[in-house]
């Protein structure tokens, strides 16, 4: 009998970095099941509010599914509350409470998923880590999470700096996602990066790479 993990999409390298004018989140574009590339488009990065997005990392479909949920609970709360915006603080309380729920719920399939969460409010910008049990971590110059996240902590160690720029901090998640692709199986097949900044969530980088057979 084929093992069931091997049919669950998985897989994935995983970046924010804080910089002074914003926050940078990095993700690859590769979905895999057991030895098997089943997406070479998978998109981990997601605007989950108008100040707020995340990167994910684990099981696909529980992954999905909580991107959706938290849009639909920071979208309650603000019409509930009557508020301009929802603090970043709230956002990851929020998501950190349904990864609690959803990795000590009875299952055939454990959800095994985790994210990166970075927004902006009015107390400035926050990076968080959020695990998959529900722990929640805050960062103040980086983190990487998922397979290949050893790999790009490695060149992040090595050349972050603090007080750079969102530029600077693009050019740097490329190199550290790049050295994932390099050499971690489950990460590939090109790169996502989005800011957010004081103009907002905006997609910066949707770099596919080509893997095709051509005779």
């Amino acid at each position: 009998m084929e093992n069931l993990n091997d049919k669950i999409l998985k897989g994935t390298t995983t970046i924010g970095i804080v910089c002074k004018d914003g926050i940078v989140l990095a993700a690859d574009k590769r979905a895999s099941a057991g030895y098997r590339i089943v997406d070479k488009k998978a998109v981990k990065l997601h605007k989950i509010a108008d100040n707020m997005a995340v990167a994910m990392a684990g099981l696909v479909s529980d992954a999905q599914l909580i991107v959706k949920l938290s849009r639909s609970e920071i979208m309650l709360k603000k019409i509930r509350s009557d508020a301009q915006e929802i603090t970043v603080k709230e956002g990851a309380n929020l998501i950190a409470s349904i990864l609690y729920s959803n990795i000590r719920r009875p299952s055939m399939i454990p959800g095994i998923v985790g994210f990166l969460l970075a927004g902006k409010d009015s107390g400035g910008y926050s990076l968080y880590d959020l695990g998959i049990d529900g722990s929640l971590a805050i960062h103040d110059d980086y983190i990487s999470d998922g397979s290949g996240s050893d790999l790009a902590l490695g060149v992040l160690e090595a050349m972050y700096k603090k007080g750079i720029t969102v530029s600077e901090g693009v050019s740097l998640a490329i190199k550290a996602i790049s050295a994932a692709i390099a050499r971690d199986m489950p990460t590939g097949n090109g790169i996502d990066i989005i800011t957010v900044t004081d103009k907002g969530v905006n997609e910066i980088i949707n770099k596919p790479v080509e893997t095709r057979v051509i005779a």
